[in-house]
């Protein structure tokens, strides 16, 4: 299954660029450990897991103003972003 392996290549990747730009900013970082509901050690506990990775780009893909500035700053585009989170929200029947 290529497909789902690029999935999960692409998903890993927009989630390291979430972190990295989360740790570039505390508020932001904050804000997203609050809605998390995780603590500073629950956080490195998940950091890499599919869990965590997959709400790294939901969170972003939520809130319009963090995901321009992410996108702005990683250069990339937010199509690309989204298409990120449309592929692992897809439901598949």
């Amino acid at each position: 299954m290529p497909r789902s392996d690029n999935a999960a290549t692409s998903l890993a990747a927009h989630a390291d660029i979430c972190l990295g730009y989360l740790a570039g900013n505390p508020e932001e970082l904050l804000a997203f450990m609050q809605h998390a509901g995780l603590d500073p050690d629950a956080l490195r506990s998940a950091v890499g897991t599919p869990a965590l990775q997959r709400g790294l780009v939901d969170y972003f893909a939520s809130n319009e103003p963090i995901l321009l500035a992410l996108c702005a700053n990683a250069a990339i585009s937010p199509e690309d972003f989204m298409r990120v989170f449309h592929q692992i929200n897809r439901t598949e029947y």
